[in-house]
Protein backbone atom coordinates (compact mmCIF):
# COMPACT_ATOMS: atom_id res chain seq x y z
CA UNK A 1 0.00 0.00 0.00
CA UNK A 2 1.32 3.49 -0.81
CA UNK A 3 0.29 6.75 -0.02
CA UNK A 4 -0.73 9.26 -3.05
CA UNK A 5 0.28 12.80 -2.16
CA UNK A 6 -0.91 16.12 -3.49
CA UNK A 7 0.27 19.62 -3.24
CA UNK A 8 -1.89 22.79 -4.01
CA UNK A 9 -0.03 25.92 -3.95
CA UNK A 10 -2.00 29.48 -4.28
CA UNK A 11 -0.15 30.30 -7.30
CA UNK A 12 -2.43 27.46 -9.07
CA UNK A 13 -5.78 28.51 -7.31
CA UNK A 14 -8.75 29.47 -9.69
CA UNK A 15 -11.73 31.71 -8.55
CA UNK A 16 -15.17 32.55 -9.30
CA UNK A 17 -15.90 36.17 -10.04
CA UNK A 18 -17.31 36.71 -6.54
CA UNK A 19 -16.11 35.99 -3.10
CA UNK A 20 -13.00 35.10 -3.31
CA UNK A 21 -9.64 35.41 -1.61
CA UNK A 22 -6.83 37.75 -2.84
CA UNK A 23 -4.05 35.95 -4.07
CA UNK A 24 -0.68 37.76 -2.77
CA UNK A 25 2.64 37.16 -2.15
CA UNK A 26 5.09 38.79 0.77
CA UNK A 27 8.68 38.85 0.91
CA UNK A 28 9.66 37.73 4.11
CA UNK A 29 13.25 38.54 5.49
CA UNK A 30 14.94 35.17 3.88
CA UNK A 31 12.73 34.30 1.43
CA UNK A 32 8.93 35.26 -0.46
CA UNK A 33 6.06 33.74 0.86
CA UNK A 34 3.02 33.08 -1.35
CA UNK A 35 -0.58 32.68 0.27
CA UNK A 36 -4.38 33.19 -0.35
CA UNK A 37 -5.72 36.02 1.56
CA UNK A 38 -9.40 34.78 3.05
CA UNK A 39 -11.57 37.57 4.37
CA UNK A 40 -12.80 37.65 8.19
CA UNK A 41 -16.28 38.45 7.99
CA UNK A 42 -17.50 36.70 4.40
CA UNK A 43 -17.62 33.04 3.20
CA UNK A 44 -14.85 33.16 -0.17
CA UNK A 45 -13.12 30.29 -1.96
CA UNK A 46 -10.65 29.28 -4.02
CA UNK A 47 -10.68 26.62 -6.26
CA UNK A 48 -7.49 23.64 -8.09
CA UNK A 49 -8.38 21.18 -10.31
CA UNK A 50 -6.48 17.36 -9.75
CA UNK A 51 -6.75 14.24 -11.42
CA UNK A 52 -7.27 11.32 -8.81
CA UNK A 53 -3.40 9.74 -10.02
CA UNK A 54 -4.18 5.83 -8.83
CA UNK A 55 -7.01 6.65 -6.20
CA UNK A 56 -8.12 3.23 -4.74
CA UNK A 57 -10.92 3.90 -1.85
CA UNK A 58 -11.61 5.64 0.85
CA UNK A 59 -11.57 8.70 2.64
CA UNK A 60 -8.29 11.66 1.19
CA UNK A 61 -7.06 13.05 4.38
CA UNK A 62 -6.71 16.97 4.08
CA UNK A 63 -4.55 19.14 5.76
CA UNK A 64 -4.57 23.15 5.62
CA UNK A 65 -1.79 25.31 6.47
CA UNK A 66 -2.44 28.64 6.97
CA UNK A 67 -1.75 31.14 9.39
CA UNK A 68 -3.63 34.50 11.30
CA UNK A 69 -1.69 37.85 9.37
CA UNK A 70 -2.38 40.24 12.50
CA UNK A 71 -4.28 38.07 15.00
CA UNK A 72 -2.96 36.13 18.05
CA UNK A 73 -6.29 34.06 19.42
CA UNK A 74 -9.30 32.57 17.71
CA UNK A 75 -10.49 29.78 15.84
CA UNK A 76 -10.87 29.74 12.05
CA UNK A 77 -13.44 27.61 9.88
CA UNK A 78 -12.35 25.79 6.83
CA UNK A 79 -14.84 24.09 4.62
CA UNK A 80 -13.74 21.43 1.27
CA UNK A 81 -15.56 19.72 -1.01
CA UNK A 82 -14.68 18.18 -4.05
CA UNK A 83 -16.15 17.30 -7.60
CA UNK A 84 -15.46 14.65 -10.01
CA UNK A 85 -16.27 13.67 -13.26
CA UNK A 86 -14.66 10.25 -14.74
CA UNK A 87 -14.10 11.11 -18.79
CA UNK A 88 -15.74 8.91 -21.26
CA UNK A 89 -18.16 8.08 -19.07
CA UNK A 90 -19.96 10.49 -16.67
CA UNK A 91 -23.00 12.31 -18.71
CA UNK A 92 -22.48 15.29 -16.76
CA UNK A 93 -22.49 18.39 -18.10
CA UNK A 94 -19.04 19.58 -16.47
CA UNK A 95 -20.23 23.58 -16.74
CA UNK A 96 -23.39 22.47 -13.95
CA UNK A 97 -21.31 19.80 -11.81
CA UNK A 98 -22.53 20.20 -8.35
CA UNK A 99 -19.63 19.93 -5.68
CA UNK A 100 -20.29 17.30 -2.62
CA UNK A 101 -20.77 18.20 0.57
CA UNK A 102 -18.18 20.12 1.60
CA UNK A 103 -16.70 19.01 5.18
CA UNK A 104 -15.46 21.54 7.90
CA UNK A 105 -12.88 21.64 10.56
CA UNK A 106 -12.60 24.54 12.51
CA UNK A 107 -8.72 24.84 13.71
CA UNK A 108 -8.03 27.30 17.07
CA UNK A 109 -4.93 29.89 16.59
CA UNK A 110 -2.17 28.64 19.24
CA UNK A 111 -0.53 30.81 21.39
CA UNK A 112 0.54 34.53 20.74
CA UNK A 113 2.38 34.58 18.02
CA UNK A 114 0.94 36.16 14.66
CA UNK A 115 1.97 34.55 11.64
CA UNK A 116 2.63 31.24 13.70
CA UNK A 117 2.05 28.72 10.70
CA UNK A 118 -0.80 26.23 11.75
CA UNK A 119 -2.16 22.97 10.08
CA UNK A 120 -6.22 22.30 9.83
CA UNK A 121 -6.80 18.39 9.38
CA UNK A 122 -9.67 17.08 8.86
CA UNK A 123 -10.91 13.65 6.72
CA UNK A 124 -12.78 14.12 3.62
CA UNK A 125 -15.28 11.33 2.91
CA UNK A 126 -17.92 13.16 0.75
CA UNK A 127 -15.73 11.83 -2.84
CA UNK A 128 -18.55 12.82 -5.32
CA UNK A 129 -17.78 8.91 -6.20
CA UNK A 130 -14.48 9.61 -7.35
CA UNK A 131 -12.42 7.30 -9.30
CA UNK A 132 -8.97 6.51 -10.25
CA UNK A 133 -8.02 9.27 -13.41
CA UNK A 134 -10.76 11.35 -12.70
CA UNK A 135 -11.22 15.21 -12.85
CA UNK A 136 -11.20 16.16 -9.67
CA UNK A 137 -12.08 19.58 -8.60
CA UNK A 138 -11.28 21.17 -5.09
CA UNK A 139 -12.96 23.76 -3.24
CA UNK A 140 -11.22 25.01 -0.27
CA UNK A 141 -13.42 28.39 1.67
CA UNK A 142 -13.12 29.84 5.11
CA UNK A 143 -16.54 30.36 6.62
CA UNK A 144 -15.62 33.37 8.61
CA UNK A 145 -19.36 33.92 8.80
CA UNK A 146 -20.47 31.24 11.00
CA UNK A 147 -20.48 31.08 14.83
CA UNK A 148 -17.51 28.79 15.27
CA UNK A 149 -15.02 31.35 13.36
CA UNK A 150 -13.62 33.66 16.13
CA UNK A 151 -10.80 34.97 14.05
CA UNK A 152 -10.76 38.45 13.75
CA UNK A 153 -8.27 38.91 10.75
CA UNK A 154 -7.54 37.42 7.18
CA UNK A 155 -6.54 33.98 7.20
CA UNK A 156 -3.71 33.48 5.32
CA UNK A 157 -3.74 30.04 3.27
CA UNK A 158 0.12 28.94 2.06
CA UNK A 159 -0.87 25.24 1.10
CA UNK A 160 -2.98 22.57 0.83
CA UNK A 161 -1.87 18.41 0.78
CA UNK A 162 -4.17 16.15 0.32
CA UNK A 163 -3.56 12.23 0.46
CA UNK A 164 -4.98 9.22 -0.34
CA UNK A 165 -4.04 5.10 -0.70
CA UNK A 166 -3.60 3.38 -3.65
CA UNK A 167 -4.85 0.24 -2.76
Amino acid sequence: MAIVQQYLVPEEAHFLGSAFPAFDKINGTNFPVSRLLYDATNIESAYWKIEAVNYASGSWACELIWYAVNATTGTCRWRVAVAAITPDSDSQDVETKALATAQAVDDAHLGTTSKRLHKAVLSISNLDSVAAGDEVWVQVSREANHANDTLANDAALTSVRLSYSDT
